[in-house]
């Protein structure tokens, strides 16, 4: 009985040991998470760059994917098709729209000083009709060019750190090209060395939810793309029709800042209608009527984008609320300011699908992470020359569920 009480009581001492709270992991484990949010910090910018590359590559993927559905191309010739192309189309545009904008955006600048005159004169005109606004706004103090100079003083006020910049600009972009590149070419390499770095028991529920991110940023880039230059173009030549001056910047400038939702849409349709606010009319209505027909114009164009190219070309595979957009775009900007806000899309898409598939369907339905069978039947892979893999053909197999209900039997 001694012996029996004396076994009880070390394995109880034994179990309390167990239990015991173990600072030391707890506390490696904190420094380790202080660290790298440390270093996340400090190279920010490089993994900003890494996320960009990544985008350009799942475009370069879609188009090289294309030419070898339709062209029966191979996968190295596809992708340098997709790259020369892209490249084509770019030079193209830029062969066809530089000189007419650089012509334009001339001219705006040359005759910005008049507009900026005629937009006091209407402030001046607005104060003077309610009194209770000359505190905030004095008249003939041209404080619109005032605001405008001091811009400009701080924007180009030292030529060195300005050049500095412009060639830190310029390698950013090399490195972004050159990154796109090889991880178009080799995606599956990275992905596998991205892969293994998790438990071997979760690897395969992490390579779906790579491959749901894959299709929803590719569909969200093509989508944007086409987006871009469908607002681009209606808008060029919408201003056109209503005689705005300077139509093209206007729709070049449009097609450029849709990729800032929301925000971008409100400058890119109020700032036309500034420009005839003040001008002769159009087909008998008056300069703010005129005005008003731009707002609508702009209006129009972005519910036609919103509402039918977008849902079209993106197959409804990317839905964004607006409230989670707007508080995208606005966390995004304040942590990394003006790249931020070119990210933050593509970024709340990838958000999203992670949330999806692991917080909501693993974590808070409780289907754990060990069993990806509980999501959908899991498929077993067999690699293939290339990095491919290649899947059974017919009705999926369960195979963990069958050997979980096989030992169930066993045990019986």
């Amino acid at each position: 009985m001694k012996g029996d009480a004396a076994r009880g009581g070390s394995a109880g001492a034994s179990a309390a040991s167990a239990h015991r709270f173990k600072f030391a992991p707890i506390l490696t484990a904190t420094v380790l998470t202080v660290l790298l949010l440390w270093l996340f910090k400090t190279v920010v910018q490089v993994f900003l760059l890494l996320f960009v590359g990544i985008l350009i590559s799942l475009y370069l993927g879609a188009v090289a994917g294309w030419f070898e559905r339709r062209v029966r191309m191979p996968p190295r010739v596809a992708l340098a098709a997709a790259i020369t192309a892209s490249l084509a189309a770019l030079v193209f545009l830029g062969w066809v729209l530089i000189p007419p904008t650089i012509q334009q955006t001339r001219d705006l600048v040359e005759q910005l000083p008049s507009f900026i005159t005629s937009w006091e004169t209407g402030i001046n005109n607005f104060v003077k009709r309610f009194p209770a606004l000359a505190p905030n706004w004095k008249p003939e103090e041209h404080q619109v060019i005032q605001t405008l100079y001091a811009q400009l003083s701080g924007t180009f006020g030292g030529i060195v750190p300005r050049v500095f910049g412009i060639v830190h600009a310029a390698i950013n972009v090399f490195a972004i090209g050159v990154m796109s590149i090889y991880l178009a070419l080799h995606p599956t390499l990275y992905r596998e060395w991205l892969i293994a770095l998790f438990p071997p028991i979760h690897r395969d529920l992490v390579r779906d939810v790579l491959s749901d991110l894959g299709d929803s940023l590719r569909a969200y880039i093509v989508g944007q793309v086409m987006a871009m230059s469908f607002l681009g173009a209606l808008t060029a030549l919408g201003l056109f029709v209503l005689k705005v001056p300077f139509s093209l910047p206007f729709g070049i400038f449009t097609g450029l800042v849709a990729i800032v939702p929301f925000f971008g849409t409100l400058v890119s349709t109020i700032l036309p209608a500034l420009f005839v606010l003040n001008g002769p009319g159009y087909f008998g209505f008056s300069g703010f009527g005129h005005a008003i027909l731009v707002v609508g114009l702009g209006v129009v164009i972005h519910l036609i984008e919103g509402n039918v190219v977008a849902p079209l070309v993106m197959s409804r595979k990317v839905d964004l609320p607006p409230v989670l957009t707007i508080m995208a775009v606005l966390v995004m900007g304040a942590i990394l300011g003006g790249a931020g806000l070119i990210v933050a899309l593509p970024t709340l898409v990838a958000v999203m699908v992670i949330v999806r598939r692991i917080l909501i369907t693993r974590i808070y339905e409780g289907q754990g992470f060990r069993r990806t069978t509980r999501e959908r039947p899991l498929v077993l892979r067999l690699p293939v020359p290339g990095g491919g893999v290649l899947a059974p053909i017919g009705p999926t197999v369960d195979v963990v569920t069958a050997a979980e209900r096989d030992g169930l039997r066993r045990s019986a």
